[in-house]
């Protein structure tokens, strides 16, 4: 495993011996910095990676986040990061769109750590941004995953048929709202309206293909009712579990859910 600076990938505290969490400063395409760490398997040297992409004003430091680290740590190596303008990365939140820019530098990063198998797993924003980067990101390149799982997130943009995303829509669209986003949960939001409107996640769903897919949801989301996942199953091949008694995201998503998420992205592989 290397422990220098590759290129795009900073890690200025970490010694190459060291076997515990490293910390590194990404650069994404677009010039945004991002926080990341890398987390070694609890059980010894791994082939794969699992990068996680937490949910909207979360943050790579966040306990749920690190909580969910600590569980897939035991069957792979682990990337966390903070999407931009949350935590410590740098930029402004665009909810979804830019995002998968960070997504796909903490890919890079994980293969550039001698990592030869990385999948993803996104919960909520962050299960939209694994969609859209495993349909953008196919073939053999760096920023590529082998296999993607999907917890809690929308199937399409502007929804607004539940109180909790009503109150999202008000932190991402009003003035108040942004500055209530940023002094109460640490996030900066983009004060501009997408142009173009991103590939919403339904559409990505099909294009993901021979990659593997799982999406997961609760019954009981407050956010995204279970008509969400079920449109995204649809869409194209995945395998669907839905959840009873789960509510949202990291924070609903238990240690044992974590656990068939994590040896389901270990043992995925594309159809014969």
């Amino acid at each position: 495993m290397k422990g220098e600076t590759e290129g795009r990938f900073h890690t200025p505290d970490v010694s190459s011996i060291t076997p515990g969490p490293r910390r590194a400063t990404l650069r994404t395409a677009d010039g945004v910095r991002i926080e990341a760490v890398h987390d070694p398997c609890a059980k010894g040297p791994a082939d794969t990676a699992i990068v996680v992409a937490h949910g909207f004003t979360g943050a790579a430091t966040k306990p749920a986040v690190r909580r969910a680290a600590g569980v897939f740590a035991q069957y792979a190596a682990v990337i966390t990061f903070s999407f931009r303008g949350h935590g410590k990365s740098g930029g402004r939140s665009t909810v979804g769109d830019r995002e998968v820019l960070d997504l796909a530098a903490a890919v890079e990063w994980a293969r550039s750590l001698g990592y030869e198998r990385v999948v993803t797993v996104g919960f909520s924003m962050g299960g939209s941004v694994v969609l859209r980067h495993a349909a953008t990101h196919r073939g053999s390149g760096r920023g590529r995953t082998e296999a993607v799982a999907a917890v809690s997130a929308p199937a399409r943009w502007y929804y607004r048929g539940t109180p909790a995303m009503r109150r999202v829509h008000w932190l991402v669209t009003r003035r108040t709202g942004r500055l209530v986003s940023r002094l109460g949960f640490a996030t900066r939001i983009h004060t501009k309206d997408w142009d173009p409107v991103p590939l919403s996640p339904v559409e990505a769903v099909p294009l993901i293909a021979p990659t593997p897919l799982l999406i997961v949801h609760g019954d009981r989301d407050p956010y995204f009712p279970v008509d969400h996942p079920l449109m995204l199953a649809a869409a194209g091949p995945a395998q669907l579990w839905l959840e009873e008694g789960m509510g949202h995201a990291e924070n609903a998503a238990g240690d044992a859910l974590l656990g068939r998420i994590g040896d389901w992205l270990i043992a995925a592989r594309p159809a014969a």
